[in-house]
């Protein structure tokens, strides 16, 4: 790992964050696996951390490799509640233990910061004691699973409700032996949570209650989110966190679940949502957002990709080992420095690439 990396990758998760501090963090296994063959959209169960663990452990160093200062866990849908729905619920434990083991190796490996992971329990009820109950339960397991494999900081993320995210939070301080929370909402089409409270007073209300870190996560894109988060700033004194997905979202359109195919007029999601794809140019200004926001925790959420990754890190002042093959078109022999190419090729090629006017 260069040594620009390892500056930025030393100490805990309070410690990095202490006095402005910041972190990169790459989320956005899901689509990614689903992406390559290896997970079903619907379900969305990472079944890939049993089938093929080795691939998981790649993708992990590939996110490393590109700046993410953070291993997260690949448990996210890896819950009861989702096991059961596709038979598999024997496999829960093998499953987050492989996963959190998988993580820590690379953490440890690398300099970066191993995290557990909860989230949306997708069963939850807000006025249903026992449906509370056994939601309290899944955390309460994978909580446990992560703490005793090593975790620095759990995550608990993609969460509707500030009712079942303080649960979250809350299981985490009594299941989780000390190690520190980082809680982000799911940012939908309005702006405030599913149980009606604005996501910058969810958030503070959170913070609070003990959360490290606390923001927004998945749903929205870099244009819708930004809003939020400035209020969210505004509102919390502490590290706040700001992962949307990479599409290109906008006022008509909040969320990528509400984005629609520009010829059909059908629902992107999720089959389609290739064709709304955040350009690199919008990334590096969204990064550039959340530096002047004063984002502590920064990353890409769902249709995140490595090549995100490193843009949000060079922005963020990082050169991970990635940036050594960041852009470089002056090197190009159509559109680089002319006097290091044959003009007469170069001049040929432009022509006939371009479109007759």
């Amino acid at each position: 790992m260069c040594v620009t990396c390892v500056k930025y990758c030393r100490g805990s998760l309070l410690e990095r964050l202490a006095n402005g501090g910041s972190l990169v963090v790459a989320e956005g296994y899901v689509f990614e696996f689903e992406r390559r063959g290896y997970l079903q959209a619907g379900a969305f169960v990472p079944e890939v951390v049993i089938e093929r663990p080795d691939l998981v452990k790649i993708l992990h160093e590939e996110f490393v490799h590109a700046g993410s200062e953070v291993v997260l866990a690949f448990t996210y849908y890896g819950h009861r509640e989702k096991l059961r729905l596709i038979g598999k619920e024997d496999q829960l434990e093998t499953m987050n233990r492989r996963a959190l083991t998988i993580a820590r190796e690379v953490a440890r490996a690398t300099g970066t910061l191993f995290a557990g992971n909860i989230c949306n329990s997708t069963v939850y009820r807000r006025d249903d004691e026992e449906i509370k109950a056994k939601v309290e339960d899944m955390f309460r397991e994978q909580i446990e699973w992560a703490v005793d494999e090593g975790a620095d900081f759990i995550v608990g993320e993609t969460f509707g409700e500030l009712g079942e995210a303080m649960l979250a939070l809350e299981s985490i301080k009594k299941y989780g032996k000390g190690v520190p929370a980082v809680i982000t909402l799911a940012s939908a089409g309005r702006d405030f949570t599913f149980d009606e409270v604005p996501f910058e007073d969810a958030c503070r209300q959170l913070e609070e209650s003990g959360a490290a870190v606390v923001g927004l996560n998945c749903g929205r894109g870099p244009k819708t989110i930004l809003p939020l988060i400035k209020k969210v700033r505004a509102s919390c004194k502490g590290p706040i966190a700001c992962l949307p997905v990479p599409y290109s979202t906008n006022e008509d359109y909040p969320t990528m679940q509400s984005l629609t195919d520009k010829e059909t007029g059908k629902p992107a999601f999720p089959y389609d949502l290739p064709g709304h794809t955040c350009t690199r140019t919008e990334i590096e200004e969204f990064a550039k957002s959340c530096q002047e926001i004063g984002v502590n925790y920064v990353g890409l959420c769902c249709g995140n990709a490595s090549h995100y990754t490193r843009i949000v890190a060079e922005v963020y002042g990082r050169r991970p080992p990635a940036s050594r093959f960041s852009p470089d078109m002056s090197k190009h022999f159509m559109y680089g420095d002319k006097s290091k190419f044959n003009q007469y090729h170069t001049e040929d090629m432009v022509k006939f690439t371009k479109a007759e006017k």
